[in-house]
This record gives structure tokens, C-alpha cells and sequence, in this order.
């Protein structure tokens, strides 16, 4: 690598390194200590101690840098401990350089936007013959919150094939597939001819899909445009714009409920959704599902003050990519942060027809992981 120890010091209660390129880098000794290669499984990676086995107060007896590692020798009784230099190095670096859920890249202007020029697009066969490619693709849309790829063939089933690429299909009541297009008395109303404003899908299961895909089979040349809004985008907008209104958003628990023939699903999670840190973590918004809120009256009038002020916000048209995808397109977004809808269509007209599928959060977020690994 290009950056290499080239000075260390020590005290009991830490090492310092000195880097070739400036910096400097503080490893306390109870993180050494917790950190030492001999108290890990050599296959698996995985402790073979726990935080309650470490001395209360670890020190160090002193250090030396060479043949690429440090070698800490301690006060106490155990042998000294040799850490790889590069390996020091990369727990120096900031984690999200290497991993892109961490640094998600906001769009709130998505009119502003080209859905084909400012979004992460590939063909099918480009993804599966090329692991580059396929990672420089699904690192997009992780840090976008959305990708598309062209030339899946338009057969039902191909979408199974092409998101066997990208992570883990999830299986819900809705199959591992769902169709999505016009039935006479749908469940849902994603399986009308409606519009549908932005919303993200399913806030009443736990956890949430994390990634959707919709592939399109036919498209409609009459309506049926697809509608994109970044949640985070918006969501921090309207924490400047609006920070009570945020404030009640963030910390209320919502209702979610979703009722048919063979599933009764409920679950509670606030429309904007933070880590212990405040930062975003999801939005879920999709007023269809939402449940008789159960909250005490005098609650009622700020809340929905809140909730109608943010749903105004995402209606506004400049606010949304807008686009017309066509047969053999694959769409895939981040269902906890990219919201989703669509204009209005007539069946009847015109068929319309797409397939979807939910890919479970952690297998994609894997696959990247891998694919950026191999290419160390």
C-alpha cells in the first residue's frame, strides 16, 4: 500500500503511529489488548475471549516497528503481540470509505435530474460477466439509493435470474414474485390502474424489505411513468425547514396494518426513522397502510400537522425523477430510503405489467462486501 508506518511510540496507555503521508494514528492499549490476532479463531476470524476475560487496566511495556508489524510487549504476564502494520492502517481509516451505506449521496432536485445519466445504469450481461463492473454498479446504488439495468428479458420469472446477481430474494405472502398490474378487486391498490404518490412498501412487516426490484414486462405508452424521490434527501429538508415538525416525525410510533385472505400484518415505527447518533437510518411513508393512529387527542392536531406539512413536501413535482421505462428495464431501490410511485394508467387501453421482488438489506450490502474484498 502506499502509506506506510514510519514511526511509533508508546506509552502504557496507548500507541501512536506516524504514517508516511502525514497523519497519525492512536490505538489505546485496552483496544490492542481486545484486538490481539492470538485471542481470535484462525478460520473463522471470531473472538475466542470475551470483553469480561481483558484486564481491567492493560498496559503496554514497550513497542518496536519492523519487518511490517509492531510488536507490543505487556506489563503483564503474556507473551508480546505482533499486529500487521496494513492491517493497523485500515482501522485507521474512516469506515465508510470502504463502505458505502455509510455515505449515502443525497438528490433532492430529482426533477433536475436524468434517470438515465445520473443514476448507476448496466446491461444484464454486462453485471453478470463483469465483477467490476457488477461492483462499481451495486456500490452506486448503494450510496444513490437506486440502480437500473437494461436488457432483462421479458419473460416472467427473468427477474428471479437477474436479481440472483445483486443479494437474497426474500420471500413474503406475496411469493418471492408478485405481478404487479390491474386485477378487478385488488388487495392492494398497486394492482389498479391508480396513480400513486411516493411511498416507500411495506412498513407493516419487521423489518421492512430492504431492497425492491421491479421489472418491467410491458409498459404502458399511455401513463404508468415511474416516480423516484430520495427519502433522505427530503427527510433532512424538512429537519432544516421544519425541526419540530421533524422532531414529531422522528419520534412518533405509527401504525402500519396490512389485512387480506392470508396475512394480517402490523407493526409501529415512526415516519422518519434515526440512530442513536440522530442520523437517518429509513423513512416509512405510505399513507395507504397507515393504521388509526393511537395517540391522546390533544396530540392529534401537531402531529398531523407534521404528517400533512412532510406529505405536501413530497408532492412537489421538483422533488421527483420522472421517468417512462420501458420492456426489459429493472429498477432496484433502497426501500428503506428511496420513495416510489407512479401516474395514472388505463388498462384497458394499454396492459400494463411488471414483476418485483424483495431483496433482504444484508445480502446486497454482502455482495459488495465480497466483490470489493476479492479486488484487494
Amino acid at each position: 500500500m502506499s502509506e506506510h508506518a514510519v514511526h511509533a511510540i508508546s506509552t502504557a496507555e496507548q500507541m501512536v503511529i506516524e504514517w508516511s503521508d502525514g497523519s497519525r494514528s492512536e490505538h489505546s492499549s485496552v483496544w490492542l489488548r481486545d484486538n490481539r490476532p492470538e485471542d481470535r479463531d484462525a478460520h473463522s476470524g471470531q473472538r475466542l475471549i470475551d470483553v469480561a476475560d481483558l484486564p481491567d487496566s492493560p498496559r503496554i511495556e514497550g513497542i518496536a516497528l519492523a519487518d511490517g508489524c509492531v510488536e507490543v510487549r505487556w506489563q503483564e504476564q503474556i507473551p508480546a503481540t505482533r499486529y500487521d502494520v496494513a492491517w493497523l492502517r485500515r482501522q485507521h481509516r474512516s469506515v465508510a470509505a470502504e463502505r458505502p451505506e455509510l455515505r449515502p449521496r443525497l438528490w433532492l432536485e430529482g426533477a433536475a435530474m436524468d434517470g438515465h445519466r445520473d443514476f448507476a445504469w448496466a446491461t444484464l450481461g454486462e453485471l453478470r460477466a463483469d465483477a467490476s463492473r457488477r461492483l462499481a454498479w451495486l456500490t452506486r446504488l448503494i450510496e444513490d439509493g437506486i440502480g437500473f439495468v437494461s436488457g432483462v428479458p421479458c419473460v416472467e420469472g427473468a427477474l428471479l435470474d437477474a436479481a440472483s446477481l445483486l443479494g437474497r430474494v426474500a420471500e413474503t405472502n406475496y411469493g418471492l414474485l408478485f405481478d404487479v398490474r390491474s386485477v378487478a378487486k385488488p388487495e392492494n391498490l398497486a394492482y389498479s390502474d391508480f396513480g400513486l404518490g411516493l411511498h416507500t412498501d411495506n412498513p407493516y412487516r419487521d423489518p421492512v424489505p430492504g431492497f425492491q426490484a421491479l421489472h418491467v414486462l410491458v409498459s404502458s405508452p399511455d401513463g404508468g411513468d415511474s416516480l423516484f424521490g430520495d427519502g433522505f434527501a427530503l427527510a433532512e429538508h424538512f429537519r432544516v425547514t421544519h425541526p419540530a415538525f421533524f422532531a414529531l416525525l422522528s419520534t412518533t410510533q405509527v401504525p402500519f396494518l396490512y389485512q387480506s385472505a392470508d396475512a394480517e400484518l402490523y407493526s409501529q415505527k415512526p415516519l422518519i426513522q434515526l440512530d442513536s447518533a440522530g442520523r437517518l437510518r429509513a423513512v416509512h411513508y405510505n399513507n395507504r397502510s397507515i393504521a388509526p393512529l393511537q395517540l391522546a387527542a390533544a396530540e392529534h392536531a401537531p402531529f398531523y400537522a407534521a404528517y400533512r406539512r412532510f406529505a405536501l413536501l413530497l408532492r412537489e413535482a421538483r422533488f421527483q425523477v420522472r421517468m417512462k421505462l420501458g420492456n426489459g428495464d429493472l429498477v432496484v431501490f433502497d426501500n428503506r430510503r428511496t420513495l416510489h410511485g407512479r401516474t395514472a394508467f388505463s388498462s384497458a387501453r394499454h396492459p400494463r405489467h411488471l414483476q418485483g421482488c424483495y431483496l433482504t438489506r444484508d445480502s446486497v450490502l454482502s455482495r459488495a462486501g465480497l466483490l470489493r474484498r476479492s479486488e484487494r
